[in-house]
């Protein structure tokens, strides 16, 4: 079978961690062991996401003395594309990989209409206390916002439209080669007159990378792993349970944190909606057994049935068809909650000041 994996760029580097590379690779170490299975019975293309990283580079451009400007997003996310993807490709083949893995530096075109860039919300970089993210807001024009106890950068991040290396990725689909592309939902380029494009200030969200190359590349599942389970209903509550399976409908009903999961089932939902064919989210660490349908939240449309096998078993999964009677949100344990929303006013500049719990804070240069 042909998989899109989509996997987070949290599970690289945990919270809280320090961004030392020897830390970072450790866990790509890791990340391709848990693929490596996967890889030896499917054809894969992997995208994976980018914000604490792209974050660390932005500071660390923010305060070199040697530089005029800062790098601007665009140029930050195609270097953690290599970056990461050196990573992957390398780590894949030491786990045993038998093809070759390519990694591709990716463009995403991105529509300067859309209001994302009005009210970002896409979290980049590691957590601050309050006082500290506000003091950076103050200094380097940033928005902030609440991400779980601590406060993070967000920025702009609007949809992907269409994936400028696509045939290239078809190409080398083809060939059976394991392709890295769509690294941190891929550089965000705006298309111009006769053909030109130029780099967004922006951060394209991976999973909605990954469900449209699912969805271009015909793919046969597409499958999100993170650092986190399931998809958890009424979570915090004593009716907590994770899903092991979901209707696209039911989830369309539930509510999720802006910056971490609600991504992730919209990616979901946009691929089996399109495709008629499973999704599922889960842990990096059960890849395997996410893809089986044994760990992890199964997504589906019409509660059609999903037949995977892996070593040899098959494993069906079926959605129970169910509307969702449940009342309130659904939340993911694990994920950081976006408590409020960012907001941004004024296209290319900062106008606001900072307010409560959550709600983002801006800041004029």
């Amino acid at each position: 079978m042909l998989l899109v994996v989509a996997l987070g760029g949290n599970a690289l580097l945990e919270r809280g961690e320090s961004p030392d590379a020897q830390v970072q690779r450790r866990h790509v170490r890791a990340a391709a062991l848990a693929l490596a299975p996967l890889a030896a019975e499917h054809t894969l293309v992997l995208c994976h996401g980018n914000g604490p990283q792209i974050g660390m580079l932005a500071v660390e451009s923010e305060n070199d003395p040697a530089l005029t400007h800062p790098f601007p997003l665009d140029t930050l996310g195609a270097q953690t594309q290599g970056m990461i993807g050196y990573w992957l490709a390398q780590e894949l083949g030491n786990a045993g990989l038998a093809g070759p893995a390519v990694t591709i530096v990716t463009r995403t075109e991105v529509g300067a209409d859309d209001p994302a860039f009005h009210a970002p919300a896409k979290f980049v970089g590691q957590g601050y206390p309050e006082p500290v993210a506000r003091r950076l807001a103050l200094e380097h024009g940033w928005t902030v916002a609440r991400d779980g106890r601590a406060w993070r950068r967000v920025v702009a991040s609007p949809a992907p439209r269409r994936i400028i290396e696509l045939p290239t990725i078809r190409q080398l689909v083809a060939a059976g080669t394991t392709v890295i592309c769509g690294g941190g939902g891929g550089v965000p380029v705006l298309a111009g007159d006769g053909g030109r494009y130029e780099g967004a200030q922006a951060v394209v969200d991976k999973d909605l990378t990954a469900a449209l190359l699912a969805v271009e590349l015909g793919a046969d599942r597409l499958v999100v792993l993170t650092d986190v389970d399931a998809v958890r209903r009424d979570f915090g509550t004593p009716q907590e349970r994770p899903l092991s399976t979901a209707d696209a409908d039911e989830l369309r009903a539930m509510r999720f944190p802006a910056g971490s999961m609600a991504p992730k089932v919209e990616a979901c939902i946009r691929f089996v909606t399109a495709t008629g064919r499973p999704a599922a989210i889960g842990a990096l660490r059960d890849a395997p057994a996410v893809l089986a349908g044994t760990a992890g939240t199964t997504i589906t449309h019409g509660g059609q049935p999903s037949t995977v096998t892996h070593g040899g078993q098959p494993s069906t999964v079926t959605d129970s068809g169910q509307p969702a009677t449940h009342e309130g949100t659904a939340r993911h344990e694990g994920a950081g909650r976006h408590e409020g929303t960012a907001r941004h006013e004024g296209a290319g500049r900062h106008e606001g000041v900072a307010t409560h719990e959550g709600a983002a804070t801006t800041a004029r240069r």
